[in-house]
Formats: C-alpha cells, sequence, structure tokens
C-alpha cells in the first residue's frame, strides 16, 4: 500500500474498497479535485463527499455536535453520510461551508485514509454510468493516458449507497434543530426519524 499512499500523496486519484461500492479517492487540493472530476467527467455543480477513518480526523474539517457520535454509533458503520458545517471554507467542489462527511467502515479504506488524511469518497465511475464492484476495473475504466487512476485491490458488495443526512446544525428545514434525509440509503428515513424522536 506503501506506493499507493505515496502517489495519492502526490495529488493523484486512487480508487478503493467500501462497504457498498469502490470510492474515488483524493486529497482535498483543488489541483487533485480537477484530476477527479476530469476522470468522472462529472459537472462541477456536483459536490463530493469526503471519507475519514473516524470522528476525530472528521473534526479536523467540520464542526461536531455532542450528540453526533451516539448518532452515528447506533447504525451499521459506513452506512451513514452527514453534511456538517466547514471549520474554514473549502473547495466549492466539497460543499464550500457544508460539508459531506462519511466514516468508513472498510478495514482497507480505514487503513487508506489513515495514512493520508481525508480523501474524496464518491463512486468510482464515470458520471451516468453504473458503478462497477471491482476496484480494479473501476480504476481501468477511468483512467486515461494523463492520468492514471491507481487503485487497492478489492470487490464491494454493490447494492445500495449510503443514506445522505443535513444535520440540524445545517439543516435547512423550517423546524430549528432538525435533521433532513436528503437520500435514503442502507438506512431509511423512518429509522433515522425513529431515533431522532427518541433523542427529543
Amino acid at each position: 500500500m506503501d506506493k499507493e499512499i505515496e502517489d495519492v500523496l502526490k495529488g493523484n486519484c486512487i480508487v478503493y474498497p467500501t462497504t457498498t461500492l469502490p470510492a474515488l479517492g483524493c486529497i482535498l487540493t483543488s489541483e487533485s479535485l480537477e484530476k477527479l472530476y476530469d476522470a468522472k467527467k462529472r459537472p462541477e455543480g456536483m459536490i463530493v463527499s469526503i471519507g475519514v477513518s473516524n470522528l476525530q480526523q472528521a473534526s479536523e474539517l467540520v464542526h461536531l455536535t455532542e450528540d453526533l457520535e451516539e448518532f452515528l454509533s447506533s447504525f451499521p458503520e459506513g452506512s451513514i453520510t452527514i453534511i456538517l458545517p466547514a471549520k474554514k471554507i473549502l473547495d466549492k467542489r466539497l460543499g464550500g461551508e457544508k460539508i459531506a462527511i462519511r466514516v468508513l467502515a472498510n478495514p482497507i479504506a480505514k487503513k487508506l485514509i489513515e495514512k493520508t488524511g481525508p480523501l474524496t469518497a464518491t463512486s468510482a465511475n464515470i458520471s451516468g454510468t453504473e458503478p462497477l464492484r471491482d476496484c480494479e476495473m473501476a480504476a481501468e475504466i477511468l483512467s486515461s493516458s494523463k492520468n492514471k487512476i491507481s487503485y487497492l485491490s478489492g470487490v464491494c458488495p454493490g447494492g445500495t449507497p449510503s443514506t445522505l443526512i443535513s444535520w440540524y446544525t445545517v439543516s435547512t428545514s423550517p423546524n430549528v434543530d432538525e435533521i433532513e434525509v436528503l437520500r435514503e440509503g442502507l438506512v431509511t428515513k423512518k429509522e433515522i426519524l425513529k431515533w431522532w424522536k427518541k433523542r427529543t
């Protein structure tokens, strides 16, 4: 993995396994994001989420609340991506002031991100195409002569993506202190709201 880590830290992209689908990762610089958007042929206006190995790593980027750890530990690890307020404004392709964070569960992904720091965690596919489950094949499809994408081996289970939530500190809901489910995924909206009701 050392060679791949070195490659990522130089600003190149990597495909790595997660508990759902292969992710396309890069460090959070404008130059690296340029390569990622180019490889995915992704429209600039579509933001990408960030993968972290734990909440401590997330706390370097976003403002956490005391109840967040309890919330995330109530559901399977890696099943939720959560939008939180940024500590400092990041590239607009990462959401600017509101950042989508996913604490990853796959041990290979965790090991990678412990060494590189937070990486993007967008799906490893060309925008609008069906994602593949094999990291090597995904990297091959995304690579070009001027943008070679490395990979960490793994075949992902596929299926449902993580559930995307806007935390109450950034939610635009008219009810103050309310979370919003923006995309239902591994965890249902019903399960999320049940937890929320129990808390309030």
